[in-house]
């Protein structure tokens, strides 16, 4: 009898994707639109397997229910597993693995893609010219040569964007709880404090986990220890910034530009199509009407590279947890 896998919150992408990858594997995957929660857990009885992405949910009560169906395994299909509840996931016998690594270039990529995009004035430039305005008024940028960037985090993506940045000639702070200082050493990266790496950065990118210590790292304090005008990039969790002191920032020109490709309350708007709709979320609304602020729809995985890595990772996890192999990828407590 074919290993059965419960895919949630799936796109026809992530489909495709899927199902090619498992040619090598031959398991059974069945596809649920919907995010998994409470109200359609049911769908996990006779399953062997629950894979899931950023916006679905596995708190505790969750957990429960699908050990109750049965279910074994967790697999993420992404990186971060900050809406896994690990306590109870391990009380109630089920493994979690996830996708550690699916591509640093894509993300690190797409962060510079922020950053010019900001910096260049690119989509209001796009904007103009379509509506055969060609002046260049407001349109100013500056050299990223010379400029500083703070790092907060230093994992894959981050070294990967490091490399790109001093392609530019930018100067490199970091932060981070774990220093590789033979990174450092070698790409000319001086680690340091994060009061220092606020006050000196004329760009911010952050790059850390979501935990209990880095939640709204980003918040009035810290917003004030920073340069006039300068430009926060958040490729990681939305709730590493508190979205509302950003607003602040913005409006009292403390923050002269921000790009987010995550946000703290995503869940009820990302990857799905809201265009019919008025945004009821006030404070996104509010974002959304800044023109330096670039809000996308956490798409910087979103490489066909990517993709593919993430289904073969992920199907290659279910498989060694279904043959009583050690777990490469299993995230524990």
């Amino acid at each position: 009898m074919a290993y059965t896998i419960a895919f949630f919150g799936t796109k026809p992408y992530d489909e495709a994707s899927f199902n090619e990858k498992n040619k090598e594997y031959d398991f059974e995957l069945r596809y649920y639109k919907g995010h998994l929660n409470k109200h359609n857990v049911i769908l996990t009885q006779g399953v062997d397997a629950v894979c899931i992405f950023v916006n679905d949910t596995a708190d505790a009560d969750v957990l429960r229910m699908m050990a109750d169906n049965g279910v074994k395994l967790l697999a993420l299909r992404c990186a971060g597993y900050n809406n896994v509840n690990l306590k109870a996931a391990a009380e109630c016998g089920i493994t979690v693995v996830r996708v550690p690594a699916y591509s640093p270039y894509a993300v690190a990529e797409y962060t510079v893609a922020l950053m010019l995009s900001l910096n260049r004035k690119i989509p209001r430039a796009t904007w103009r010219t379509r509506d055969g305005n060609f002046s260049l008024h407001g349109l100013l940028g500056f050299d990223m040569y010379g400029k500083t960037v703070g790092i907060i985090g230093t994992g894959k993506i981050a070294k990967k964007l490091i490399m790109i940045l001093r392609g530019f000639g930018m100067n490199i702070l970091a932060y981070d709880l774990y220093p590789d200082y033979n990174f450092a050493r070698e790409h000319q990266v001086v680690y340091t404090t994060l009061d220092e790496l606020y006050h000196s950065s004329d760009i911010i990118s952050l790059h850390c986990p979501l935990t209990e210590q880095t939640k709204y790292l980003i918040n009035d304090y810290s917003i004030s220890k920073m340069k006039d005008g300068v430009m926060i990039i958040n490729t990681g969790r939305g709730q590493l910034i508190h979205t509302n002191a950003l607003i602040e920032g913005l409006k009292n020109k403390k923050i002269g530009s921000a790009g987010l490709d995550v946000y703290e309350e995503e869940s009820e708007y990302f990857y799905e199509d809201q265009s019919d709709h008025i945004i009821d979320d006030d404070v996104l609304a509010r974002l959304l009407s800044f023109n330096n602020v670039i809000v996308t729809s956490h798409q910087a995985f979103f490489t066909r590279e990517a993709l593919g890595n993430i289904a073969s990772t992920t199907l290659q996890n279910i498989r060694e947890f279904a043959s009583g192999k050690a777990l490469e990828n299993e995230v524990k407590i």
